[in-house]
């Protein structure tokens, strides 16, 4: 029988590439990238991934979007939490971490001034949908965010730092480390041994030979032996409990009054952080359910990675200068809803598409164009382009060449891979991977800060790479090879491409121009123009 909507959106919803592509929604959000920074940040992150696997396998396990936040924001201090919640706070680690060149103090109070600016600012932006760092210097021009909120939350991350976290068990840990110290102690034996002899200007006794050897025997059977180094991944430490001083003009060596940590007043009062850095308070108030942000702010992302368009249209600014929802009372009800349902992400996916709302078509209709050219009301689907990871995984899909293999170190020469885009190396800047300027051509956010909603550009240099990319002529070989494969036929392999591409059959106008074209032409030549014009569509481009 026929398959139910229902039944589509259960299985769309376990398949293991829907964490894939959820994840990228939220990496756009937790500026994730590789590292590879300019000026004063220009590290690897060569761990990073471990944060974006943890995303991927989050959203495919349906984490409550409550625990999910405070794995991000306090990992492993969190009760109960299971091992692989230790990357969460990758969240913070994968952004810019400054370092002032060493020589003035000056330089590296800035340098850490301005990476505690990062961590205030993603924070903010990201799980509550307010521009607290603009508060950094003085109070907020718009918003209720006093300076004082600033350093109340920039304190509890000035007691962290970057550290790698094993993501095995201590006794793992142990396990290698006394091995590699047994090592070390055989090295310096013998280095002794040798340092005593030259000091000493003689040549080695026999003994002392026997003895360097013995000890050069068990060094090399260790080192066999010795494990992989276990894995890690980049995340913070917990590492004081002080408060922050204001810093006047935004310098930290000038002291105005002690802020105690704490959540924003607005929000939760006066409420004051003392365990450790603050890092498991500061978790629980952004989750807590008296505050109204959190949920919001969330469901409404949700809602614009269905639509193309968010309820509130500025959605990591929910303050004053930020839109108004265009459906307030939608919003105030899907957010209520979402923690009344254990926080369930897939359940917010069930409600939303099972809507009439979102099974609406994107047909043109006149007399609602007059009224509502924006389509502020949802009359129809908007219709939009899909992000360049989506696109360049559906051409992949298309000629059959995608590996669906999940997770993993990321991949330098994305270009010259079958995985899927979300496995790319990125580097924050976006210029200094290979593929770094094919994303940024196609309007992929730069990872320097946190980024609420992707632009969709149109410029020549687009189509220029559709028409001469080898990339793109290599999916044009890939598609005509699979046609040939699975189809006799001229005829039958255009209705099959139709089919591949677009999801529908062509019209018996554009089944006649495909026909007469590869009659006219060179039959290898033009079946691989033929392919390369119909992967480089609009319609291919466009969700409609």
């Amino acid at each position: 029988g026929d398959i139910t909507w229902d039944q589509v959106i259960e299985e769309l919803l376990s398949s293991p590439q829907y964490g894939e592509r959820w994840a990228r929604h939220w990496m756009d959000v937790a500026r994730y990238s590789d590292g590879l920074g300019g000026f004063l940040d220009n590290r690897g992150l060569p761990n990073a991934w471990q944060y974006r696997d943890f995303v991927v396998n989050a959203f495919n396990a349906d984490v409550s979007f409550d625990q999910f936040v405070r794995w991000q924001i306090a990992g492993e201090l969190t009760p109960n939490s299971p091992m692989y919640a230790r990357a969460g706070t990758g969240f913070f680690a994968v952004g810019p971490t400054y370092n002032g060149d060493g020589g003035d103090a000056e330089a590296t109070a800035a340098a850490r001034a301005e990476t505690l600016s990062d961590r205030v600012d993603t924070f903010s932006r990201a799980f509550l949908g307010l521009t607290v760092a603009c508060a950094r210097c003085h109070d907020h021009k718009f918003d209720p965010v006093s300076i004082r909120d600033y350093y109340a939350i920039a304190g509890v991350f000035n007691n962290t730092s970057i550290s790698d976290k094993p993501l095995v068990s201590d006794k793992i840990v142990r396990a290698y480390n006394d091995h590699q110290n047994k090592i070390k102690n055989y090295e310096n034996q013998i280095k002794q041994l040798n340092d005593k002899i030259k000091k000493e200007k003689r040549e080695i006794t026999e003994d002392e030979k026997k003895q360097r050897d013995e000890w050069s025997k068990q060094r090399d059977r260790l080192r066999k032996s010795l494990p992989p180094k276990y894995a890690t991944a980049h995340g913070l430490r917990e590492n004081g409990n002080s408060n922050m001083h204001v810093a006047i003009r935004g310098d930290l060596r000038k002291k105005g009054n002690e802020v105690p940590r704490r959540f924003l007043e607005v929000i939760s009062g006066d409420e004051v952080f003392s365990n450790e850095s603050g890092l498991l308070q500061l978790a629980e108030s952004v989750v807590a359910r008296d505050n109204p942000l959190t949920s919001r702010v969330f469901v409404n992302r949700i809602w614009q990675w269905h639509f193309g368009r968010a309820i509130v249209r500025t959605p990591s600014n929910f303050g004053v200068i930020g839109e108004k929802p265009t459906h307030p009372l939608l919003l105030d009800w899907l957010a209520v809803n979402f923690m009344e349902n254990g926080w369930s992400i897939k359940d917010l996916h069930r409600l939303i598409m099972k809507s009439t709302t979102y099974r609406m078509s994107s047909e043109y209709n006149a007399a609602n164009f007059d009224k509502d050219g924006d389509n502020r009301l949802m009359w129809r689907m908007n219709p939009r382009r899909v992000e360049v990871e989506s696109w360049r995984d559906s051409l992949l899909a298309a000629t059959g060449e995608l590996d669906l293999k999940l997770g993993g170190a990321p991949i330098k020469e994305i270009l010259n891979s079958s995985r899927r885009s979300v496995y790319a190396t990125i580097s924050r800047n976006g210029d200094r991977i290979s593929s770094d300027p094919f994303f940024r051509l196609f309007d992929f956010p730069a990872p320097r800060s946190t980024s609420a909603k992707r632009t969709t550009s149109t410029v020549p240099q687009q189509y220029l790479f559709i028409m001469n990319s080898p990339f793109f002529q290599k999916r044009a070989e890939a598609l005509v090879d699979r046609l040939i494969k699975e189809v006799e036929s001229n005829e039958g392999r255009i209705n099959r491409a139709y089919q591949l591409l677009y999801n529908r059959l062509p019209t018996s106008g554009e089944r006649e121009i495909g026909l007469a074209f590869l009659e006219k032409v060179d039959v290898d030549a033009g079946w691989k123009q033929y392919a390369q014009v119909l992967l480089g569509s609009e319609e291919f481009r466009y969700i409609e």
